[in-house]
């Protein structure tokens, strides 16, 4: 079984039943793979923590990349995209965000997430023109992001977009 699939596992047993519920044993039913299959790849619950959060932080830091091009703005434009992606995609990968979030409560295994929201949040900055409403453009989306981990079902489609839009528009201004 591949890496990814075993992450995707993990991430199921954790949005569906809970960190109590994260056990490698779980995991491995979850994938249908024994438990020495899994710790293969993930000898530790601590080392399968790691993996899913470092996943996570790689994915975001693609979909920005892939949006920004440099230009005054384009990060927090990028930002906003890439948020809206992940809150709107097929996979609705917000999911794995909380459940990872909540997993990683650890220091150790929050601090990468830490140091991923200190370069993210520090970094539009000096590109935007107008510096304060990038900010709040993206606490905005960010806050949008925690209140969907807890009720996806409170937006639906139209309006997401119609959030994303005006969030948009505010880095216009």
């Amino acid at each position: 079984m591949k890496r990814d699939a075993l992450l995707d596992s993990a991430e199921s047993v954790l949005f569906e039943q809970g960190t109590q519920a994260l056990t490698l044993a779980a995991v491995a039913d979850r994938a249908g793979v024994s438990k020495g299959g899994l710790l293969y790849h993930f000898p530790t619950k601590d080392a399968l923590v790691k993996a899913m959060v470092a996943r996570v932080i790689e994915e975001f830091d693609d979909l920005i990349a892939a949006s920004d091009d440099g230009t005054p703005g384009s990060y927090s434009r990028a930002y906003v995209e890439a948020t809206f992606d992940i809150l709107t995609g097929e996979a609705r990968a917000h999911r794995r965000w909380s459940a990872i979030s909540a997993a990683a409560t650890d220091p150790e295994q929050a601090e990468p997430l830490n140091e991923a929201m200190r370069r993210w949040h520090g970094r539009g900055s000096g590109d935007d023109p107008d510096p304060e409403a990038a900010a709040i453009v993206r606490l905005a989306a960010e806050g949008l992001w925690e209140v969907m981990s807890h009720t996806p079902e409170l937006y639906d489609d139209e309006q997401l977009q119609a959030l994303k839009r005006r969030l948009l528009a505010l880095l216009e201004r």
